[in-house]
């Protein structure tokens, strides 16, 4: 396939399907949305439902995820959340009750098994993304793999973990930016580094709520600036993603992780309307699509 320039300007973009939605970097973009950390069932089904109706009004494919455990913290007092058991129920009730794909993260090689059996999309977070071992113990599931990019590495070496997924045979991979350490407390995010990643042929997520993080500035949390979310989300759509990833709450100045991060809840649907009028601009330009 010919197309123009832009993030796959290979010609070659890998299709993902997932309960009913495409990921690929030439179709309308995906959204990852969900807390950060599951809270409890009525909170992460309000948020599910509400997320499901907006993006259902608006066309929007959508997938849900929440943590339930938040295993990397700034302090030993942060909460973590509701553990492994109690979480898995819960989004087992959330693909039941509102019908969308579901996706939470690993942190040990032990759940990638137990976590396989209820969620569609595993996901390896960016401080663990070169621990070996979870990355083959994860790709081993069958499952969709969403690696996110350590915010120590440069986007061209996510090749080698693509590669040590391809080694037990599973090539369902997304690739996700989330931002680069700069300095102490900081973040920054470089735009080409989506094309970069997409060399590999994979799916390509932009995380726009961890992007804005400032990693400890809290002193015994981390900090960030939830107003420039809908700025770097434009940034990346306007560049052409698969997908992207925003968290979001009800109440986030008292949410227990990642607050100052993530989008209230009130303010997806202006943002996401905005986004899809981008999106819609820039498939159509380098892919003849929208």
């Amino acid at each position: 396939t010919a197309i123009k320039a832009g993030l796959m300007s290979g010609g070659y973009y890998k299709r993902i399907e997932v309960g009913g939605v495409t990921i690929s970097n030439d179709k309308p973009f995906v959204l990852i949305s969900g807390p950060c950390q599951i809270e409890s069932e009525d909170h992460s089904l309000f948020i599910a439902k509400k997320l499901a109706e907006i993006c259902s009004k608006l066309n929007i494919p959508f997938i849900f995820k929440a943590s339930y455990d938040k295993a990397n913290r700034t302090s030993v007092s942060g909460q973590r959340g509701v553990g492994l058991e109690k979480g898995l129920e819960i989004l087992a009730k959330i693909k039941a009750d509102v019908g969308c794909p579901v996706l939470t993260d690993v942190h040990e090689r032990e759940q990638c098994k137990l976590v396989s059996k209820v969620v569609d999309l595993i996901q390896i977070p960016a401080f663990l993304c070169r621990q070996t071992d979870l990355i083959l113990e994860a790709g081993k599931t069958g499952k969709i793999i969403n690696i996110k990019k350590g915010q120590f590495l440069a986007p061209w070496d996510m090749g080698n973990i693509v590669e040590k997924l391809a080694s037990v045979g599973n090539d369902n991979v997304l690739l996700t930016e989330r931002g680069t350490s700069f300095g102490y407390n900081t973040l920054v995010c470089d735009m080409r580094s989506l094309t970069r990643m997409a060399d590999t042929g994979c799916p390509i997520v932009f995380d726009a709520t961890h992007s804005v993080q400032q990693p400890g500035a809290l002193g015994a949390a981390s900090g960030g600036e939830r107003s420039f979310v809908p700025v770097l989300a434009r940034a990346a759509i306007a560049v052409g993603v698969a997908s992207l990833f925003v968290e979001t709450h009800d109440d986030p100045d008292n949410a227990p992780s990642d607050g100052p991060n993530m989008l209230r809840l009130d303010d997806m649907k202006k943002v996401l309307i905005q986004l899809k009028k981008i999106d819609e601009l820039t498939k159509a330009d380098l892919y003849g699509t929208s």
